[in-house]
C-alpha cells in the first residue's frame, strides 16, 4: 500500500530528504508541465497545494504571442496517487466536473496505457464562452451555449511502434449562439471521437438539432487535428446565417467549406 503525505511546502515537515521532497513537491511542477504538454493553450495558474493533492484556476488561452486569454472563476482540484506500477489522476471542478473524472496511467514493458474512465451520463460541462480564449474566430465569434464531455472509456497505448486507441468518447455543444447572428441558439451539435487505424482518432461532426447545420469528417493522429467539412443554413434561415457562414469558412454558394488543420 501507498500513502502519499500532504505537506505545505513552506512548512519544516519538508525537509532536504530525496522522499520527503518528492512528497512535497509544489503545485507548480504539475502546472509547468502542463502548458508544454498543450502548446500553451490550456494553462493552471495560482497554483495551490502539492503535485499530489492541489488546486489551480484553468485558462484557455491563444497561441504565442497572443493577447487572448479565459479563466473559469472555480478551481480545478486534483489528486494523484500511485497505483501499481501507475498514476490515478482523479479531477473535480465545481459546476463543471461535478463527479471525480478520473484518468488512470499504467507503464508496462517498452510500453504505456492511458484510460479517460468512462461513465454514465455527462462526465464535465464547460461553457462554450470559455473557448474564446483560444483566439481567433473564436474571439470573433462569441459562443454562447455548453460543452459536454461523455465516454464509455477511452484508452491509448503507447509503444515503440507508435499509439493507439480503444473506446470512445464525444464533446457535444449544445444551444450554441453566437453575437454574428440574431437567431438563439444556433443548434446543437455532437464531435465523436473513434479509433480509426493505427496511431490516430477519428472525427465525426453532427448536427443534432438546429437552423445552422454543420457536418464533417477529420482526425486527431502525429501532426494534430485535422477536420474537414461544411456549413449551411436550413431552409427558410439563409438570410438570418449570411454573416456568420462568410465568417465561419470558404464560401461556395449556399454553403461554407470548414477546414481546421
Amino acid at each position: 500500500a501507498y500513502e502519499i503525505v500532504d505537506c505545505d511546502w513552506s512548512s519544516d515537515v519538508c525537509s532536504s530528504d530525496l522522499l520527503t521532497t518528492v512528497a512535497c513537491a509544489p503545485a507548480a511542477w504539475l502546472a509547468s508541465a502542463v502548458a508544454p504538454l498543450t502548446q500553451g493553450r490550456l494553462l493552471l495558474t495560482d497554483a495551490q497545494g502539492t503535485v499530489w493533492s492541489g488546486s489551480a484556476l484553468t485558462v484557455l488561452a491563444g497561441a504565442s504571442g497572443s493577447r487572448d486569454a479565459s479563466v473559469l472563476p472555480s478551481r480545478l482540484h486534483w489528486s494523484l496517487r500511485p497505483a501499481g506500477l501507475g498514476l490515478t489522476l482523479t479531477l473535480q471542478q465545481a459546476g463543471h466536473i461535478e463527479q471525480p473524472l478520473q484518468l488512470r496511467w499504467q507503464a508496462g514493458w517498452s510500453r504505456q496505457r492511458v484510460e479517460l474512465v468512462g461513465g454514465p451520463g455527462v462526465l464535465a460541462r464547460w461553457p462554450a464562452a470559455w473557448l474564446e480564449g483560444l483566439g481567433a474566430p473564436l474571439n470573433t465569434l462569441k459562443p454562447g451555449g455548453e460543452l459536454l464531455l461523455s465516454s464509455s472509456g477511452l484508452v491509448v497505448t503507447l509503444d515503440r511502434d507508435g499509439w493507439s486507441a480503444q473506446g470512445q468518447a464525444a464533446l457535444e455543444l449544445q444551444d450554441f449562439s453566437s453575437r454574428l447572428s440574431s437567431l438563439a441558439p444556433l443548434g446543437s451539435y455532437r464531435l465523436q471521437l473513434s479509433p480509426e487505424g493505427e496511431r490516430r482518432l477519428g472525427l465525426q461532426l453532427a448536427t443534432t438539432s438546429g437552423a445552422l447545420l454543420l457536418s464533417g469528417r477529420g482526425h486527431l493522429g502525429a501532426r494534430g487535428l485535422q477536420l474537414r467539412g461544411e456549413a449551411r443554413a436550413a431552409a427558410g434561415q439563409e438570410a438570418a446565417l449570411n454573416n456568420l457562414l462568410n465568417i465561419l469558412g470558404r464560401r461556395e454558394g449556399a454553403l461554407t467549406r470548414l477546414s481546421i488543420g
